[in-house]
Order: structure tokens, then sequence, then C-alpha cells
């Protein structure tokens, strides 16, 4: 199978305190997210632009979603990943990778959220 896609449309980052979660991604990634109720979960979108580049998400509350520390790892694009890193740790975040080249791909990093999931971060 082949596509002009990119595999990733969408993801989701389970939570257990939205407040604290929206928070701190708030403060990590310098954005608004915009909190709402679906099929009785709730839910905290992160910024997206219809038809641009890249993946939408949220994070999650609700049956069935726990937060985890293993598993799937997803990249959270920023312009600056040391600021990014400061941010998550001054907030209650732990970075795990510190910023590492991976060469004309750019800048990677991982961090630990207040909630137990492992994260990443991204930037060229």
């Amino acid at each position: 199978m082949t596509s002009q896609n990119n595999a990733v449309s969408w993801f989701e980052i389970p939570v257990t305190d939205m407040s604290r979660a929206k928070a701190f991604y708030e403060h990590v990634l310098g954005a608004t997210l915009e909190v709402t109720n679906m099929d009785g979960s709730e839910m905290a979108w992160f910024p997206m632009a219809q038809g641009a580049p890249g993946a939408g998400g949220t994070l999650i509350k609700g049956e069935g979603y726990q937060p985890s520390h293993a598993g799937t790892l997803v990249y959270l694009s920023v312009p600056d990943i040391d600021a990014a890193l400061r941010r998550a740790n001054e907030k209650g975040g732990q970075t795990l990778l510190p910023k590492m080249s991976i060469g004309e791909h750019g800048s990677i990093a991982h961090f630990e959220d207040p909630e137990g999931n492992r994260v990443a971060l991204h930037s060229r």
C-alpha cells in the first residue's frame, strides 16, 4: 500500500489530572489547549491547522486511558528543545534524554510528564 500521507494522523496522550496536564503542556509548548468533552472523555486539544503538515492530537482523560512510561512515543514539534525541556522541568517534568542531534533531521529529546507519560520533542 502506498500513500501520499504521513502514517500518523492523530495522537492521544492519556492523563489522570486534566487541569495539571493541561497547565503543564501549555507551559512547555507556550500554547493554549482547548478543553472539550466527547463521548464521556475529557479532551484538551493541541493547536492544529486543517491541511497543515503533521498530526493533531489531544490530552485525554476517560475510561480505558492510562498514562504510561512504556509504549508508543509521541514527538511534539518545538522551535527550541532546550527551552521546552527547561519549561517541562519547571512544571514537574523530568528530562529522560537530553537534547541529541539526529544529523540533518534536527534534534530530539525525551521527558516524562507529571502524569507519568514519556514524551519526546523534535526540532529542525
